[in-house]
Formats: C-alpha cells, structure tokens, sequence
C-alpha cells in the first residue's frame, strides 16, 4: 500500500470480497519521495487502520539504492535515459515485496496497477488495463511467471474516476489530490533527475559545448547528463529553426542539436529480451512496440540479432527512439515482452 487512492481502494475491495486482507508499504526512499517514503506510510497506516486490518512497513532503502537509484544514475552517466519504474517492479515490489510477504503467510500480493492478468493451459498472460490513461502494463513487461502467480489486480477494469467514486463511497481517508497524480519518477523532485545524477557521479557536473550536426558550436551546457534525446525546452540556444536534442556524448562532454525532422528513425537493437512466455519469441516477423510509456503501439518487422536481441524496423520512422528506454511489444491487449532500446551511431539510419 504507497498510501494513495488505488492501493487503498484494493485493500478495501478485498476486505469487501471476505479475503484476510493486511497491508504492506515500502519504505524506499528518505527524503523528498512521492512515494513509498514515511508520509506514506503513516497515510497507508490510517487507510487500515479505518479498514480494521494489520498494516506492517517493509524497509528497503538500502535495496532501493542498490538496485534502482545508483543504476539510474550510472546510465544517465553513459548517455542512457532509463527506465527505474521497469526495474522497480521486477526487483522490488514484485521481487523483494513478494518474498516479504510470503514470510507473513501471504498467499498472494494485489496492488493498484491498472493491469489484467489471465492463468491458461500454457501459463499466465499479461493484458493492457481497463483504464488506457492509467494502464501500467508497459511497466510490468519484466514480470517471471512465478511474479504474476503471487501477483492479483482487482482493478484491471476499472477506471481512475470509479475508482475516486468508490473510495469516497466507503469513507477512506484519502482523496484523489492526496498524492500528486504524477507519472514522473517517485523519487525525484521538482528539478528532475539532474541532482540524482550528480550526487552519485559529481564529475560529470562541468560546462561543455552544445553543438549542431556540423559540429559547430551553438551554446553552453552545465552537464551533459542533464538532457534528453527529443528535448526542446531549457536549451538556452537561439537558432532560425527549432532544435531538439539528437544525442549526448558523454566522451566528448558534448550536447548535440538538430531539426526535428532529423531525429526519426527507421530501425533499432532491442537488448536483453524476456518474454512473457518463451513461445512468444516464436515465429515473431511483425509486432506492434511501444518504445516509451506514453507513446501508443507502432509496428515493427522484426528480426534475431543475437541470442537476446532483436533488431527493429518501423514502418513508419519514429521520433526521438532513445536508447535506455524500454520496448515493450504487445499482440493487441496482451503484452509479449520486451527489452531495452541498444545505443546505436546517430549518423546512421537517422
């Protein structure tokens, strides 16, 4: 339970359905966390404590650092951008949680993502939410077949505004603005990863140049880390044409600029593929992706690169393909698998 307004409503749905219901928060974070930190938990505590079951706090700080916190800080290090929530949920709350919650005789774990899941003759199936503002299944593409057994989603059918209706129905104390309904990273603030960044890796903190494809030097930049492929905003560079970020380079300390129209792509590597189930990797010619959380499902042609890789062509150029981010292939609702956008040469296929 983070606290906020879908996992309460969880909770009280099952006390509603009969089941031996308790709850459990993740302490992740210390300081400035919109989520999982002590203000959460005390918000967590008043929900049971209005439901009349156990409430209990498993403290994974440390874990949370190791885990999420310093990788996230290393691939923005190497010019990645990440994805912290995918890994979040493959090794913490459906990884760490799980197994805590096993140790105090939980036979299952619900929580309030906005997924559906299916248990068929050859395994369980992962689907797209209800709610296609809310669905989270883009986040969960990691999840083994023991994680989605432990795993139940009481609200794959549900929207956010029903849900809202039925917290409020049944007296929780919690409302909709008593958490920030924010889809950015729970452990940052307002001035982004940045700061995240240089607390673990201070060196990178020194001005560079900011260059166009010719090379030519068009601005200043006080840490290469702090940009993004696709990024207009905050670039502090007059130009006769609008420019985006193409590509940092982290060897040369370099921020490198370009049109928009030159930051499609036609093809990428996708890395470190897992499946759903392994026979989804059979016979895979032509698959819909989405190649980061708020974009919708394009196609793809797909072709074996290596043993656990894939290489990508669109059939129609995509924007601003970042390597880092996740992409996550789906069959309609049903989520297949993914993996991880591979760094390529931004003068190739661009």
């Amino acid at each position: 339970m983070s606290g906020g307004l879908d996992s309460s409503a969880v909770a009280a749905l099952l006390v509603e359905a009969g089941c031996e219901v308790m709850g459990l928060t993740l302490h992740l974070f210390q300081e400035g966390s919109r989520c999982c930190s002590l203000e959460d938990i005390e918000r967590a505590r008043r929900v049971c404590d209005h439901l009349g079951i156990p409430h209990h706090t498993f403290h994974a700080v440390d874990l949370f650092e190791e885990a999420i916190i310093r990788p996230f800080a290393d691939a923005y290090a190497q010019g990645l951008t990440p994805s912290p929530c995918v890994l979040c949920n493959q090794h913490v709350k459906f990884g760490a949680l799980v197994r805590r919650a096993a140790q105090l005789g939980c036979g299952q774990v619900a929580t309030g993502h906005y997924v559906r899941t299916e248990r068929r003759p050859d395994g369980w199936h992962l689907f797209r939410g209800h709610d296609a503002k809310k669905d989270q299944s883009y986040f969960l593409h990691r999840l083994s077949q023991d994680q989605l057994a432990a795993a139940r989603f009481p609200l794959e059918g549900w929207t956010k505004d029903r849900v809202a209706a039925y917290a409020e129905e049944r007296g929780l104390p919690v409302s909709r603005s008593a958490k920030a309904e924010s889809q950015d990273l729970c452990f940052l603030d307002a001035r982004g990863h940045g700061p995240m960044v240089e607390r673990y890796h201070p060196e990178l903190s020194r001005p560079g140049e900011i260059v166009d494809e010719a090379g030519t030097v068009v601005g200043r930049h006080a840490g290469f880390f702090r940009y993004t492929i696709g990024q207009r905003k905050g670039l502090g560079v007059a130009a006769p044409e609008r420019l985006y970020v193409k590509a940092t380079d982290p060897a040369a300390n370099r921020v490198v600029l370009a049109p928009r129209a030159h930051l499609h792509r036609q093809t990428c590597q996708v890395e470190g593929i897992h499946w759903i189930l392994p026979r989804f990797a059979e016979n895979l010619d032509r698959v819909q992706v989405r190649i980061r959380y708020r974009s919708p499902a394009v196609w793809a042609r797909v072709r074996a690169a290596s043993p656990e890789g894939l290489h990508l062509a669109f059939e129609e150029s995509q924007f601003a393909v970042t390597p880092g981010q996740a992409a996550v292939f789906y069959d309609g609702d049903e989520v297949l698998g993914g993996g991880w956008i591979a760094p390529f040469d931004t003068e190739s296929d661009a």
